[in-house]
């Protein structure tokens, strides 16, 4: 099923997935526990549904590692977004929310980052600066995560958040105005048999 959706409405669904998945943000900014807790399970199943649409684009040979790789961490991080929550729910346990998101959610936020951009930048998806662009930001959040934990608070150091939020949105607004590249790989439009119509 999931391969027979053409390659136009699969950019969209992505690039709107992209987006949604940022509702987690919600509970920070308005405290209310409905509305946080819905933020929260949407953005986790988003995050998922983008790499289940992703899977089969990227699913070729000589990826098939690193899309698995992809798609389990972005699975754990649906997940644990959907656990954050759920804990919301209860006043003795939504403390732990911030403790999933700062301490476990951030590295495998991090992980499905890069290995995206990084397949994105093999099959040729989309132009190769958003790519690049989305691989160093992923190595500056993890970079800025190394050293806090380290025990070095500079307020400074969260400006290395901005390039992969920017990036994120910078690429949910590309494929859902422009779609994917018409070259990428045909090993990986061969795979989800889409032809444009």
């Amino acid at each position: 099923m999931l391969k027979n959706i053409p390659i136009r409405l699969r950019a969209i669904l992505v690039g709107t997935l992209i987006i949604v998945a940022f509702s987690m943000l919600t509970y920070n900014i308005t405290k209310h526990i409905t509305i946080g807790v819905i933020a929260d399970l949407i953005s986790g199943l988003a995050v998922i549904g983008i790499a289940v649409l992703m899977f089969p684009l990227f699913n070729s040979a000589e990826n098939k590692r690193i899309n698995y790789i992809y798609l389990y961490s972005k699975i754990i991080e649906g997940i644990l977004m959907i656990i954050g929550g759920v804990l919301i729910l209860s006043p003795t346990l939504v403390g732990f929310r911030s403790v999933i998101y700062e301490n476990i959610h951030v590295y495998f936020f991090i992980m499905g980052a890069l290995f995206l951009y990084i397949l994105l930048y093999r099959i040729r998806a989309i132009p190769r600066f958003i790519s690049i662009w989305g691989i160093c930001a992923s190595v500056m959040l993890f970079i800025m995560i190394i050293i806090k934990l380290l025990g070095i608070r500079i307020d400074i150091l969260d400006i290395l958040l901005l390039p992969i939020v920017l990036n994120e949105f910078f690429l949910a607004f590309w494929l859902i105005i422009k779609g994917f590249n018409e070259h990428t790989s045909a090993a990986s439009r061969k795979i989800i048999n889409l032809k444009q119509q």
